[in-house]
């Protein structure tokens, strides 16, 4: 099976760079299928050409990457979308987009080949290695865990998961108990390591078992008053 991808990307050497490196790595299993770096072709695209995962530039030019996404939706609603980013400082945004349904974040400074399981996890085809069987969450138990692992606050998780605050702080508390964690910090550490804030999460996918020596991954959980 080739897993065929849309890039809307406002760099055209990277999404060249995608278009040759991609089946490099994988002899031919993941090839880009088309490209482009306008906001308002995203969803052309994807009703032309049919893939099996999106990526999206989280920096394209107005109408933007929120409007991209939806576009993208309307036409296939259960296309995984994940957003790329070069920097690891938009928390605020990507809370955005992943509460619009975007299905994960990837960083633009890893290579095509590092890329590849995130891919392939989003559609389903192969199941990231390194990930030791543990409890498992509900598609909205991830949901909100992906929220705390993008440095989202009380308030603006339970604006993009539709709740009150109250409700935000019992789910949390139960969720860190699940994760077998103390605090959100280690929670949004434990998400990168999952590949939560990489891939596509999946209904009751399974929890990585922590490991101590592990350093937080992208993107590190904000400090401050905004973060209750």
């Amino acid at each position: 099976m080739v897993v065929r991808v849309v890039v809307v990307d406002r760099q055209p050497l990277f999404r060249r760079q995608l278009e040759q490196s991609l089946p490099a790595a994988t002899e031919g299993g993941v090839r880009v299928v088309a490209g482009t770096d306008l906001a308002a072709n995203a969803g052309l695209l994807v009703r032309r050409h049919l893939p099996d995962v999106a990526l999206l530039d989280l920096e394209l030019a107005a109408p933007g990457v929120l409007a991209a996404l939806a576009a993208m939706r309307r036409v296939q609603p259960r296309l995984p979308v994940l957003v790329l980013t070069g920097c690891r400082g938009e928390h605020r945004r990507l809370v955005d987009v992943l509460a619009a349904g975007a299905s994960g974040v990837l960083l633009k400074t890893r290579t095509p080949a590092d890329l590849v399981p995130s891919l392939l996890a989003a559609t389903g085809t192969l199941t990231p290695p390194d990930r030791p069987a543990g409890p498992r969450l509900t598609e909205a138990e991830q949901r909100l865990w992906m929220l705390i692992g993008g440095g989202g606050s009380t308030s603006e998780i339970a604006r993009a998961m539709h709740v009150s605050e109250r409700t935000v702080k019992r789910l949390t508390a139960r969720l860190l108990r699940t994760l077998g964690v103390a605090n959100r910090t280690e929670a949004a550490a434990l998400a990168g390591r999952a590949g939560l804030l990489d891939g596509s999460p999946h209904p009751e996918a399974a929890i990585p078992m922590p490991r101590p020596a592990a350093e937080p991954s992208f993107p590190h959980p904000p400090t401050g008053k905004g973060h209750r």
